[in-house]
């Protein structure tokens, strides 16, 4: 089984990527793991992710923006709400739910975490500053860790493959699963250039994701990660 857990609290928790980012290294060698949950939103999301499980954390995130983007077109957002995902504590998305799959489902899950995954990857690449020497460090970092050969073989031929929108849009097979895909997007980056805020709004157009529901996503996100 795909262990997304595992694959995102590696990344985030490996000291020697810790100490790079924190020396304030650059490139995707040094920030890597800086720019997939170890920026500001992602660092923070980490204790959630780690009591619910990195699907769950994001699917809340996509979840709680999904009913406040509802309530928004029922004509209930016009001001501020004690319900308002910004406003409550958070909790993770629902099991069972279009958000997230039974952990049983096996397939399902598998198939979501790899989707998120490719995402937060995808997302990493969008200012274009990836090179050899980058890609090299990361996958030494990434063979050292304790994940499956599958999930190492996995996350090394994203990082290799160029930037494909079309392969994250494709995974989006329901219009929550695209809300997911652009949370997971959203926290693995900074969006502290030109490029990745043109890739986020090239990302949910392609995903047609109206412009509220993005705002929201982003509010949840904010709040999570506040």
């Amino acid at each position: 089984m795909f262990d997304v857990n595992k694959i995102i609290t590696a990344l985030q928790t490996d000291p020697n990527a810790q100490r790079t980012a924190l020396a304030g290294g650059g490139g995707l060698a040094a920030g890597f793991a800086a720019s997939m949950l170890m920026g500001k939103k992602g660092r923070k999301m980490m204790g959630t992710a780690a009591k619910y499980g990195a699907v769950a954390a994001i699917g809340g995130i996509a979840y709680h923006a999904w009913q406040k983007s509802q309530q928004n077109k029922q004509g209930q957002g016009a001001a501020p709400s004690a319900a308002a995902p910004q406003d409550v504590a958070f909790t993770p998305a629902p099991e069972n739910s279009a958000f997230l799959p039974a952990p049983t489902d096996e397939a399902a899950v598998d198939q979501l975490g790899k989707a998120l995954v490719r995402a937060m990857i995808a997302a990493a690449k969008a200012d274009g500053k990836v090179d050899a020497e980058e890609k090299d460090a990361i996958f030494a970092r990434l063979n050292a860790m304790d994940l499956s050969a599958e999930d190492k073989a996995f996350v090394f031929d994203e990082l290799s493959a160029p930037l494909d929108i079309n392969a994250v849009v494709d995974a989006a097979d329901t219009p929550e699963h695209a809300a997911e895909i652009y949370a997971a997007s959203l926290v693995a980056i900074e969006i502290d250039t030109p490029a990745e805020q043109a890739y986020l709004q090239m990302l949910a157009a392609r995903l047609n994701l109206d412009a509220d529901l993005v705002n929201e996503i982003h509010k949840a996100a904010d709040a999570q990660t506040a």
